[in-house]
Protein backbone atom coordinates (compact mmCIF):
# COMPACT_ATOMS: atom_id res chain seq x y z
CA UNK A 1 0.00 0.00 0.00
CA UNK A 2 1.35 2.94 -0.78
CA UNK A 3 2.27 6.09 1.82
CA UNK A 4 -0.46 8.14 2.75
CA UNK A 5 -0.96 11.45 2.36
CA UNK A 6 -0.13 14.01 4.98
CA UNK A 7 -1.49 17.29 6.18
CA UNK A 8 1.75 19.38 5.70
CA UNK A 9 1.17 21.97 8.85
CA UNK A 10 0.07 22.11 12.41
CA UNK A 11 -1.98 25.43 11.05
CA UNK A 12 -3.46 22.37 8.47
CA UNK A 13 -4.29 20.26 11.33
CA UNK A 14 -6.28 21.93 13.33
CA UNK A 15 -7.96 23.93 10.37
CA UNK A 16 -9.11 20.63 8.44
CA UNK A 17 -10.17 18.66 11.69
CA UNK A 18 -12.03 22.01 12.99
CA UNK A 19 -13.69 22.10 9.55
CA UNK A 20 -14.98 18.62 9.77
CA UNK A 21 -16.33 19.34 13.29
CA UNK A 22 -17.79 22.74 13.35
CA UNK A 23 -20.07 22.50 10.35
CA UNK A 24 -24.09 22.14 10.44
CA UNK A 25 -24.08 20.23 13.16
CA UNK A 26 -23.16 23.47 15.66
CA UNK A 27 -23.87 26.49 13.57
CA UNK A 28 -27.30 25.05 12.18
CA UNK A 29 -28.31 22.20 15.11
CA UNK A 30 -26.88 23.35 18.43
CA UNK A 31 -29.09 27.19 18.74
CA UNK A 32 -32.17 24.91 18.56
CA UNK A 33 -31.09 22.25 21.28
CA UNK A 34 -30.49 24.74 23.26
CA UNK A 35 -33.57 26.64 23.32
CA UNK A 36 -35.66 23.32 23.42
CA UNK A 37 -33.41 22.18 26.51
CA UNK A 38 -33.28 25.04 28.79
CA UNK A 39 -30.47 27.95 27.16
CA UNK A 40 -28.00 27.82 29.84
CA UNK A 41 -28.89 24.56 31.54
CA UNK A 42 -28.06 22.64 28.38
CA UNK A 43 -25.07 24.81 27.38
CA UNK A 44 -23.22 24.17 31.12
CA UNK A 45 -23.80 20.36 30.60
CA UNK A 46 -22.63 20.10 26.62
CA UNK A 47 -19.64 22.02 27.84
CA UNK A 48 -19.12 19.20 30.07
CA UNK A 49 -19.81 16.55 27.70
CA UNK A 50 -17.60 18.12 25.01
CA UNK A 51 -14.57 18.60 26.91
CA UNK A 52 -15.30 15.44 29.78
CA UNK A 53 -16.12 12.65 27.43
CA UNK A 54 -15.77 14.06 23.99
CA UNK A 55 -12.21 15.00 23.62
CA UNK A 56 -11.11 11.45 25.54
CA UNK A 57 -13.36 9.59 22.48
CA UNK A 58 -11.90 11.55 20.06
CA UNK A 59 -8.31 11.03 21.32
CA UNK A 60 -9.84 7.58 20.90
CA UNK A 61 -10.19 7.89 17.01
CA UNK A 62 -7.37 10.11 16.25
CA UNK A 63 -5.32 7.05 17.49
CA UNK A 64 -6.46 4.38 16.06
CA UNK A 65 -6.10 6.03 12.94
CA UNK A 66 -2.99 7.32 13.14
CA UNK A 67 -1.91 4.42 14.92
CA UNK A 68 -3.30 1.68 12.02
CA UNK A 69 -2.26 4.81 8.82
CA UNK A 70 -5.42 3.86 7.07
CA UNK A 71 -9.02 3.92 6.26
CA UNK A 72 -11.92 3.01 8.87
CA UNK A 73 -11.63 -0.28 7.41
CA UNK A 74 -8.05 -0.76 6.63
CA UNK A 75 -7.51 0.36 10.74
CA UNK A 76 -8.83 -2.99 11.87
CA UNK A 77 -7.21 -5.31 9.59
CA UNK A 78 -3.47 -3.77 9.67
CA UNK A 79 -4.44 -4.26 13.68
CA UNK A 80 -6.06 -7.10 14.35
CA UNK A 81 -5.96 -8.87 11.48
CA UNK A 82 -8.80 -11.45 10.46
CA UNK A 83 -11.18 -10.39 13.83
CA UNK A 84 -14.56 -8.87 12.97
CA UNK A 85 -13.36 -5.47 14.14
CA UNK A 86 -13.40 -4.20 10.97
CA UNK A 87 -17.20 -4.19 10.97
CA UNK A 88 -16.81 -1.01 12.99
CA UNK A 89 -15.27 0.53 9.81
CA UNK A 90 -17.58 -0.72 7.60
CA UNK A 91 -20.64 0.87 9.91
CA UNK A 92 -18.96 3.77 10.04
CA UNK A 93 -18.40 3.90 6.15
CA UNK A 94 -22.35 3.17 5.98
CA UNK A 95 -23.10 6.12 8.01
CA UNK A 96 -21.17 8.57 6.53
CA UNK A 97 -21.99 7.87 3.21
CA UNK A 98 -25.87 7.76 4.33
CA UNK A 99 -25.25 11.35 6.09
CA UNK A 100 -23.85 12.81 3.10
CA UNK A 101 -27.02 12.06 0.60
CA UNK A 102 -28.94 14.43 3.33
CA UNK A 103 -26.18 16.44 4.01
CA UNK A 104 -25.98 17.68 0.40
CA UNK A 105 -29.28 18.70 0.15
CA UNK A 106 -29.03 21.01 3.35
CA UNK A 107 -25.85 22.13 1.91
CA UNK A 108 -27.86 22.98 -1.27
CA UNK A 109 -30.18 24.91 0.58
CA UNK A 110 -27.37 27.03 1.85
CA UNK A 111 -26.37 28.23 -1.68
CA UNK A 112 -29.78 28.79 -2.92
CA UNK A 113 -30.45 31.22 0.19
CA UNK A 114 -26.80 32.81 -0.36
CA UNK A 115 -27.83 33.29 -3.76
CA UNK A 116 -31.35 34.90 -2.89
CA UNK A 117 -29.04 37.00 -0.41
CA UNK A 118 -26.93 38.31 -3.12
CA UNK A 119 -29.86 39.41 -5.53
CA UNK A 120 -32.18 40.30 -2.93
CA UNK A 121 -34.99 37.49 -3.76
CA UNK A 122 -35.11 37.11 -0.18
CA UNK A 123 -36.77 39.46 0.55
CA UNK A 124 -38.82 40.80 -2.24
CA UNK A 125 -42.38 40.31 -2.25
CA UNK A 126 -42.25 41.34 1.64
CA UNK A 127 -44.24 43.84 2.81
CA UNK A 128 -41.34 45.52 4.98
CA UNK A 129 -43.73 47.73 6.92
CA UNK A 130 -45.91 44.58 7.96
CA UNK A 131 -43.19 43.01 10.72
CA UNK A 132 -45.67 40.97 12.04
CA UNK A 133 -46.16 38.69 8.72
CA UNK A 134 -42.59 38.69 8.26
CA UNK A 135 -42.25 34.96 9.72
CA UNK A 136 -45.49 33.31 7.69
CA UNK A 137 -43.67 35.09 4.78
CA UNK A 138 -40.02 33.36 5.53
CA UNK A 139 -42.12 30.01 6.61
CA UNK A 140 -44.35 29.68 2.86
CA UNK A 141 -40.98 30.77 0.89
CA UNK A 142 -38.80 28.14 2.26
CA UNK A 143 -41.41 25.39 2.19
CA UNK A 144 -42.34 26.35 -1.51
CA UNK A 145 -38.80 26.41 -2.12
CA UNK A 146 -37.75 22.58 -0.83
CA UNK A 147 -41.18 21.33 -2.02
CA UNK A 148 -40.20 21.87 -5.31
CA UNK A 149 -38.20 20.32 -7.20
CA UNK A 150 -36.23 21.43 -10.24
CA UNK A 151 -34.26 24.40 -7.81
CA UNK A 152 -32.93 21.92 -4.74
CA UNK A 153 -32.43 19.79 -7.16
CA UNK A 154 -29.59 22.03 -9.01
CA UNK A 155 -28.46 23.29 -5.70
CA UNK A 156 -27.94 20.22 -4.27
CA UNK A 157 -25.99 19.01 -7.83
CA UNK A 158 -23.57 21.99 -7.49
CA UNK A 159 -22.59 21.35 -3.84
CA UNK A 160 -21.94 18.22 -4.81
CA UNK A 161 -19.52 19.39 -7.72
CA UNK A 162 -18.26 21.89 -5.78
CA UNK A 163 -17.17 18.73 -3.08
CA UNK A 164 -15.57 17.20 -6.19
CA UNK A 165 -13.67 19.48 -7.19
CA UNK A 166 -12.01 20.06 -3.64
CA UNK A 167 -11.42 16.65 -3.34
CA UNK A 168 -10.06 15.79 -6.29
CA UNK A 169 -7.34 18.23 -5.47
CA UNK A 170 -6.32 15.70 -2.58
CA UNK A 171 -5.45 16.14 0.96
CA UNK A 172 -2.93 19.22 0.61
CA UNK A 173 -4.11 20.64 -2.29
CA UNK A 174 -7.67 19.92 -1.40
CA UNK A 175 -8.90 19.55 1.72
CA UNK A 176 -5.84 21.12 3.89
CA UNK A 177 -5.52 24.35 1.90
CA UNK A 178 -9.17 24.98 1.72
CA UNK A 179 -9.55 24.44 5.35
CA UNK A 180 -6.62 27.01 5.82
CA UNK A 181 -9.06 29.62 3.92
CA UNK A 182 -12.10 28.84 4.80
CA UNK A 183 -12.03 28.22 8.96
CA UNK A 184 -10.33 31.51 9.73
CA UNK A 185 -13.23 33.19 7.23
CA UNK A 186 -15.82 31.33 9.38
CA UNK A 187 -14.39 32.34 12.14
CA UNK A 188 -14.49 36.31 11.46
CA UNK A 189 -18.16 35.90 10.21
CA UNK A 190 -19.54 34.48 13.28
CA UNK A 191 -17.16 37.01 15.41
CA UNK A 192 -19.16 39.86 13.35
CA UNK A 193 -22.53 38.68 13.49
CA UNK A 194 -22.10 38.19 17.05
CA UNK A 195 -20.73 41.69 17.73
CA UNK A 196 -24.07 43.13 16.36
CA UNK A 197 -26.25 40.68 17.71
CA UNK A 198 -24.97 42.21 21.34
CA UNK A 199 -26.08 46.30 20.16
CA UNK A 200 -29.58 44.39 20.66
CA UNK A 201 -32.13 46.05 22.32
CA UNK A 202 -32.64 43.06 24.17
CA UNK A 203 -29.30 41.70 24.20
CA UNK A 204 -28.95 41.38 28.06
CA UNK A 205 -32.06 39.18 28.50
CA UNK A 206 -30.72 36.92 25.12
CA UNK A 207 -27.37 36.60 27.21
CA UNK A 208 -29.02 35.80 30.60
CA UNK A 209 -31.16 33.14 28.90
CA UNK A 210 -28.19 31.32 27.20
CA UNK A 211 -25.42 32.08 29.47
CA UNK A 212 -27.30 31.51 33.01
CA UNK A 213 -28.18 27.47 34.44
CA UNK A 214 -31.70 27.20 35.90
CA UNK A 215 -30.07 23.75 37.58
CA UNK A 216 -33.62 22.46 38.34
CA UNK A 217 -33.82 22.35 34.42
CA UNK A 218 -31.22 19.63 34.29
CA UNK A 219 -32.83 16.41 33.71
CA UNK A 220 -31.68 12.96 32.12
CA UNK A 221 -32.87 14.21 29.05
CA UNK A 222 -31.31 17.41 29.42
CA UNK A 223 -28.53 15.21 30.10
CA UNK A 224 -28.46 12.45 27.02
CA UNK A 225 -29.63 15.21 24.45
CA UNK A 226 -26.76 17.51 25.64
CA UNK A 227 -24.30 14.01 25.36
CA UNK A 228 -25.77 13.20 21.88
CA UNK A 229 -25.33 17.03 20.28
CA UNK A 230 -21.50 16.92 21.74
CA UNK A 231 -21.11 13.51 19.77
CA UNK A 232 -22.98 15.03 16.71
CA UNK A 233 -21.12 18.43 16.87
CA UNK A 234 -17.67 16.61 16.86
CA UNK A 235 -17.92 14.14 14.71
CA UNK A 236 -17.71 11.11 16.85
CA UNK A 237 -18.25 7.83 15.11
CA UNK A 238 -18.96 8.63 11.68
CA UNK A 239 -14.83 7.74 10.23
CA UNK A 240 -13.86 11.39 9.72
CA UNK A 241 -11.39 11.54 12.44
CA UNK A 242 -10.08 8.12 12.22
CA UNK A 243 -9.50 8.95 8.28
CA UNK A 244 -8.00 12.53 8.76
CA UNK A 245 -6.24 10.83 12.17
CA UNK A 246 -3.77 8.75 9.33
CA UNK A 247 -2.92 12.04 7.55
CA UNK A 248 -1.39 13.03 10.65
CA UNK A 249 2.60 13.27 10.96
CA UNK A 250 3.94 11.13 13.68
CA UNK A 251 5.07 14.44 15.35
CA UNK A 252 1.23 15.90 16.03
CA UNK A 253 0.35 15.52 19.70
CA UNK A 254 -3.13 14.15 19.57
CA UNK A 255 -4.07 15.43 23.17
CA UNK A 256 -2.93 19.08 22.82
CA UNK A 257 -4.75 18.48 19.19
CA UNK A 258 -8.21 17.22 20.21
CA UNK A 259 -8.06 19.68 22.80
CA UNK A 260 -7.77 22.40 20.84
CA UNK A 261 -10.12 21.49 18.11
CA UNK A 262 -13.10 20.39 20.92
CA UNK A 263 -12.74 23.69 22.43
CA UNK A 264 -12.69 25.70 19.18
CA UNK A 265 -16.05 23.82 18.47
CA UNK A 266 -17.32 24.98 21.62
CA UNK A 267 -16.42 28.55 20.78
CA UNK A 268 -18.30 28.20 17.77
CA UNK A 269 -21.42 27.18 19.79
CA UNK A 270 -20.99 29.96 22.03
CA UNK A 271 -20.76 32.92 19.30
CA UNK A 272 -24.19 31.16 17.80
CA UNK A 273 -25.61 31.49 20.61
CA UNK A 274 -24.92 35.03 21.14
CA UNK A 275 -25.79 35.41 17.87
CA UNK A 276 -29.31 33.83 18.41
CA UNK A 277 -30.56 34.48 21.62
CA UNK A 278 -30.26 38.60 21.53
CA UNK A 279 -32.05 38.13 18.05
CA UNK A 280 -35.04 36.35 19.01
CA UNK A 281 -35.10 38.24 22.67
CA UNK A 282 -34.83 41.74 20.60
CA UNK A 283 -37.68 41.55 17.80
CA UNK A 284 -39.83 39.31 19.42
CA UNK A 285 -39.40 36.24 17.74
CA UNK A 286 -41.45 33.26 18.98
CA UNK A 287 -39.12 31.32 20.51
CA UNK A 288 -40.54 28.43 21.30
CA UNK A 289 -40.71 27.61 17.47
CA UNK A 290 -37.52 27.86 16.44
CA UNK A 291 -36.30 24.39 15.58
CA UNK A 292 -33.79 23.11 13.09
CA UNK A 293 -34.82 24.69 9.41
CA UNK A 294 -36.86 27.10 11.07
CA UNK A 295 -34.14 28.61 13.31
CA UNK A 296 -31.81 29.51 10.40
CA UNK A 297 -33.95 29.91 7.09
CA UNK A 298 -37.00 31.57 8.30
CA UNK A 299 -35.93 33.10 12.05
CA UNK A 300 -32.47 34.37 10.66
CA UNK A 301 -34.07 36.43 7.55
CA UNK A 302 -36.58 37.81 9.68
CA UNK A 303 -33.95 39.07 11.88
CA UNK A 304 -31.42 40.35 9.35
CA UNK A 305 -35.16 42.21 7.77
CA UNK A 306 -35.04 44.61 10.55
CA UNK A 307 -31.57 45.39 10.69
CA UNK A 308 -30.47 48.25 8.67
CA UNK A 309 -28.38 46.79 5.39
CA UNK A 310 -30.13 43.88 5.79
CA UNK A 311 -28.97 41.92 2.35
CA UNK A 312 -25.60 42.63 3.32
CA UNK A 313 -26.10 40.68 6.62
CA UNK A 314 -27.83 38.02 4.64
CA UNK A 315 -25.22 37.60 2.50
CA UNK A 316 -22.31 37.48 5.33
CA UNK A 317 -24.44 34.89 7.43
CA UNK A 318 -25.07 32.62 4.32
CA UNK A 319 -21.68 33.00 3.42
CA UNK A 320 -21.22 31.26 6.64
CA UNK A 321 -23.41 28.22 6.73
CA UNK A 322 -22.20 27.56 3.31
CA UNK A 323 -18.64 27.72 3.91
CA UNK A 324 -19.87 25.28 7.62
CA UNK A 325 -22.05 23.13 5.09
CA UNK A 326 -18.82 23.03 2.53
CA UNK A 327 -16.18 21.51 5.56
CA UNK A 328 -18.56 19.32 6.55
CA UNK A 329 -19.53 17.28 3.18
CA UNK A 330 -15.88 17.23 2.32
CA UNK A 331 -15.29 15.56 5.23
CA UNK A 332 -17.69 13.26 5.57
CA UNK A 333 -16.79 12.36 1.84
CA UNK A 334 -13.39 11.31 2.56
CA UNK A 335 -14.36 9.01 4.80
CA UNK A 336 -15.25 6.67 1.65
CA UNK A 337 -12.67 7.88 -0.77
CA UNK A 338 -10.03 6.98 1.48
CA UNK A 339 -11.82 3.40 1.63
CA UNK A 340 -11.65 3.06 -1.98
CA UNK A 341 -8.21 4.20 -2.25
CA UNK A 342 -6.98 1.87 0.38
CA UNK A 343 -9.25 -1.08 -0.36
CA UNK A 344 -9.41 -0.91 -3.60
CA UNK A 345 -6.33 0.77 -4.54
CA UNK A 346 -7.82 3.57 -7.20
CA UNK A 347 -5.76 6.79 -7.87
CA UNK A 348 -7.45 9.57 -6.28
CA UNK A 349 -9.65 10.71 -9.09
CA UNK A 350 -10.70 7.29 -9.47
CA UNK A 351 -12.04 7.13 -6.02
CA UNK A 352 -13.91 10.69 -6.16
CA UNK A 353 -15.46 10.26 -9.31
CA UNK A 354 -16.46 6.27 -7.51
CA UNK A 355 -17.79 8.07 -4.17
CA UNK A 356 -19.47 11.37 -5.80
CA UNK A 357 -20.94 9.94 -9.43
CA UNK A 358 -23.86 7.97 -7.36
CA UNK A 359 -24.53 11.10 -5.09
CA UNK A 360 -26.31 13.04 -8.38
CA UNK A 361 -28.75 10.45 -7.35
CA UNK A 362 -28.71 9.62 -4.15
CA UNK A 363 -28.64 13.47 -3.04
CA UNK A 364 -30.97 13.82 -5.65
CA UNK A 365 -33.44 11.94 -4.33
CA UNK A 366 -33.41 13.10 -1.32
CA UNK A 367 -33.89 16.50 -2.42
CA UNK A 368 -37.59 15.24 -3.40
CA UNK A 369 -38.27 14.16 -0.60
CA UNK A 370 -40.05 17.17 0.40
CA UNK A 371 -41.01 17.59 -2.97
CA UNK A 372 -42.25 14.68 -5.88
CA UNK A 373 -41.49 12.20 -3.40
CA UNK A 374 -42.78 13.64 -0.08
CA UNK A 375 -45.54 10.65 0.14
CA UNK A 376 -42.71 7.79 0.11
CA UNK A 377 -42.29 6.80 3.60
CA UNK A 378 -40.35 4.41 5.27
CA UNK A 379 -41.23 3.73 8.86
CA UNK A 380 -43.58 7.24 8.42
CA UNK A 381 -40.91 9.41 7.43
CA UNK A 382 -39.71 10.51 3.97
CA UNK A 383 -36.56 9.63 2.78
CA UNK A 384 -34.27 12.60 4.45
CA UNK A 385 -35.96 12.59 7.66
CA UNK A 386 -35.18 8.25 7.54
CA UNK A 387 -32.10 8.82 6.56
CA UNK A 388 -31.35 11.48 9.38
CA UNK A 389 -32.90 9.58 12.28
CA UNK A 390 -31.10 5.77 11.06
CA UNK A 391 -27.56 7.47 11.08
CA UNK A 392 -27.55 10.45 13.93
CA UNK A 393 -29.67 8.30 16.35
CA UNK A 394 -28.63 4.47 15.70
CA UNK A 395 -25.48 4.23 13.60
CA UNK A 396 -23.14 6.82 14.75
CA UNK A 397 -24.19 6.08 18.67
CA UNK A 398 -23.21 1.94 17.67
CA UNK A 399 -19.80 3.13 15.67
CA UNK A 400 -18.82 5.32 18.84
CA UNK A 401 -19.38 2.31 21.44
CA UNK A 402 -17.14 -0.24 19.05
CA UNK A 403 -14.56 1.81 18.82
CA UNK A 404 -14.58 2.45 22.62
CA UNK A 405 -14.75 -0.87 23.47
CA UNK A 406 -11.98 -1.55 20.49
CA UNK A 407 -9.49 0.99 21.88
CA UNK A 408 -9.84 0.80 25.64
CA UNK A 409 -9.87 -3.30 25.63
CA UNK A 410 -9.19 -4.85 22.89
CA UNK A 411 -6.24 -2.87 20.55
CA UNK A 412 -3.19 -4.40 20.41
CA UNK A 413 -0.90 -3.65 23.82
CA UNK A 414 0.67 -0.04 24.11
CA UNK A 415 -0.98 1.36 20.93
CA UNK A 416 -3.52 4.10 22.91
CA UNK A 417 -0.56 4.72 24.72
CA UNK A 418 1.89 4.87 22.23
CA UNK A 419 -0.13 7.34 19.83
CA UNK A 420 -1.16 9.80 23.08
CA UNK A 421 2.42 10.10 23.95
CA UNK A 422 4.23 10.03 20.94
CA UNK A 423 6.14 7.03 21.82
CA UNK A 424 6.68 8.34 24.90
CA UNK A 425 8.03 11.82 24.31
CA UNK A 426 4.49 13.67 25.83
CA UNK A 427 3.63 13.50 29.42
CA UNK A 428 1.87 10.37 30.09
CA UNK A 429 -0.02 12.11 32.97
CA UNK A 430 -3.40 11.99 30.97
CA UNK A 431 -3.43 8.84 29.88
CA UNK A 432 -4.87 7.09 32.54
CA UNK A 433 -7.78 9.39 33.19
CA UNK A 434 -8.26 9.20 29.29
CA UNK A 435 -7.99 5.33 29.06
CA UNK A 436 -11.12 4.89 31.99
CA UNK A 437 -13.16 7.36 30.41
CA UNK A 438 -12.80 5.59 27.13
CA UNK A 439 -13.48 2.21 28.66
CA UNK A 440 -16.36 2.81 31.08
CA UNK A 441 -17.75 6.25 30.70
CA UNK A 442 -17.99 6.67 27.38
CA UNK A 443 -19.38 3.75 26.05
CA UNK A 444 -22.17 3.28 28.48
CA UNK A 445 -22.97 6.82 28.32
CA UNK A 446 -23.40 6.33 24.45
CA UNK A 447 -25.71 3.09 25.06
CA UNK A 448 -28.18 5.22 27.04
CA UNK A 449 -28.42 7.80 24.56
CA UNK A 450 -28.78 4.16 21.97
CA UNK A 451 -31.57 2.88 24.41
CA UNK A 452 -33.15 6.39 24.96
CA UNK A 453 -33.65 6.23 21.33
CA UNK A 454 -35.11 3.18 20.90
CA UNK A 455 -37.02 4.11 23.98
CA UNK A 456 -38.56 7.15 21.91
CA UNK A 457 -39.06 5.09 19.15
Amino acid sequence: MSEKAKFTSRMGVIAATVGSAVGLGTIWRFPAEAQSNGGGAFLLVYVICVLAIGVPVMLAEFALGRGGQSDAVGVFRRLVPGSHWQYAGWMAILASYLILMFYMVVAGWTLQYLWQSVTGELFSGLDTGNLVGAENYFHEKMNMYISSDSRPLIDTFIMIVLNMGVLILGVQKGIEKLSNILMPLLFVLLLILASVALTFPKASEGLAYFFTPDFFKITGGVVLNALGQAFFSLSLGMGILITYGAYYPNTVNLARTSTIVSSLVVVVALLMGVIIFPAVMSFGVDATQVRGTTLVFVTLPEVFMQLPGSRLWAIIFFTLLMVAALTSTISIAEVTISYIEDRWRRSRIAACMIVMLPMFVFGGLCSLSFGSLADFKILGMNLFDFLDNLTTNILLPLVAIMICVFMGWYAPKGLFRGQITNDGTVSQRIYPAILFVVRFIAPVSVLFILLSTFIKF
